[in-house]
C-alpha cells in the first residue's frame, strides 16, 4: 500500500512538472487573491496550450456540494455494471434523517416514485441534498465511491459523510473533501471520456451543463458558450469548478475556506472573487470575444 501511495504521489508530481506554468496568468491570479479574508485555492488548465496557473492548488478544502460529482460517478459506474439503469424508477422513502430545507425531493410523500435520471438532475443541477444522499446510498455508499476515486489516482477527493472510518475528516471538512487541482482534473477527465466509458462521460457532461446556480463563475461567460460546472457553498466556504468550451477552452476551479465573510448576499467576498476570476480567465483566453456580463438580475 505504501509503495502504491508513493507511486501515485510521484505520478502527480511528474504530471504537474510536465505542464508549463503560464507566468503572465500566474501573476494576475496572485494579484487577484491578495487581501482575501480566508483561504483560497485555484487551479487553471489551458486546454489549448496545455499550460497551468494555480494558487494553493494542492491544499485540501471542503467540497460542500461539489461532492455530488464523485457521487454521480459512483452512480454511473453502477449503471455501467448494469446494477442500476439510467431511467430506473426509484421509490422515495423518507428515512434519510436529514434537514431537508428547500429540497424538492423532500416534498415527496413516502413511496412516491421518481426516475434515477431525475434524481441525478436534482442532485447536480439544483444541488438537492436529499436526492444526493439517496444517490450516495444507491452508489454503494461513501466507501465504494472513495474506492473509485482511489482507483483513478485521486489521493484527496473523498466522501466523508455517512462513511465509516471518515468521521474525523467529516468533522474537519464536512460532507466531502478535495483539492482545486484534483477537482479540476476530475472534470477534465470526464470531458475527455476517461472516467468510465465515453458514453457515461458524455452523459455526465450533459448533466453538468445544466447548472441552476449560475450567478457567479458562470455569469461571467457568454450564455452561448457551453459550460459544465458544479458549485458548492457553506457559511465558511464557497467553491466552483467549470469546464468552459469556448474557442480557447479551459478548465478552472476555485475553492475557499475559513472565510471571514459568511453572508449569503450577492456581494459576498468569495463570490465576488469567483466572478472576478471567471471574468479574468474568459477575457484572457478569448480576448477576441467582446462581451460584458450583466450584474445580478
Amino acid at each position: 500500500m505504501r509503495k502504491l501511495f508513493s507511486f501515485l504521489l510521484l505520478f502527480v508530481f511528474l504530471n504537474a512538472c510536465a505542464q508549463k506554468t503560464d507566468k503572465d496568468l500566474q501573476g494576475q491570479i496572485n494579484d487577484l487573491v491578495k487581501g482575501f479574508h480566508g483561504t483560497v485555492g485555484i487551479y487553471v488548465h489551458d486546454l489549448k496550450k496545455d499550460r497551468i496557473a494555480y494558487f494553493n492548488a494542492d491544499t485540501i478544502f471542503p467540497t460542500a456540494s461539489i461532492v455530488k460529482i464523485p457521487i454521480m460517478i459512483g452512480i454511473m459506474r453502477k449503471i455501467e455494471l448494469k446494477e442500476l439503469a439510467f431511467h430506473q424508477v426509484i421509490t422515495y422513502e423518507d428515512t434519510l434523517n436529514y434537514d431537508h430545507g428547500e429540497d424538492i425531493l423532500a416534498s415527496f410523500k413516502p413511496d412516491e416514485k421518481i426516475q434515477l435520471s431525475k434524481l441525478m438532475l436534482l442532485s447536480i443541477s439544483l444541488s438537492d441534498n436529499t436526492a444526493s444522499l439517496l444517490l450516495q446510498g444507491l452508489a454503494g455508499g461513501g466507501i465504494q465511491i472513495n474506492q473509485i476515486m482511489d482507483s483513478l489516482g485521486y489521493l484527496y477527493t473523498r466522501v466523508n459523510s455517512r462513511t465509516p472510518g471518515r468521521e474525523q475528516n467529516r468533522a474537519i471538512y464536512g460532507w466531502g473533501q478535495t483539492t482545486p487541482r484534483e477537482m479540476a482534473r476530475l472534470m477534465e477527465q470526464i470531458d475527455e471520456g476517461k472516467i468510465l466509458s465515453k458514453r457515461a462521460c458524455d452523459r455526465m457532461i450533459r448533466t453538468l451543463g445544466r447548472e441552476y446556480w449560475d450567478e457567479n463563475a458562470i455569469s461571467q461567460i457568454p450564455p452561448d458558450v457551453f459550460k459544465a460546472s458544479k458549485s458548492g457553498a457553506l457559511d465558511e466556504c464557497r467553491n466552483e469548478v467549470l469546464y468552459v468550451n469556448a474557442p480557447h477552452p479551459y478548465i478552472f476551479s476555485i475553492f475557499t475556506k475559513n472565510n471571514t465573510d459568511q453572508s449569503w448576499e450577492h456581494n459576498n467576498e468569495a463570490w465576488v472573487l469567483t466572478r472576478k476570476l471567471s471574468a479574468l480567465l474568459f477575457k484572457y483566453f478569448n480576448p477576441e470575444i467582446k462581451w460584458e456580463s450583466v450584474d445580478n438580475y
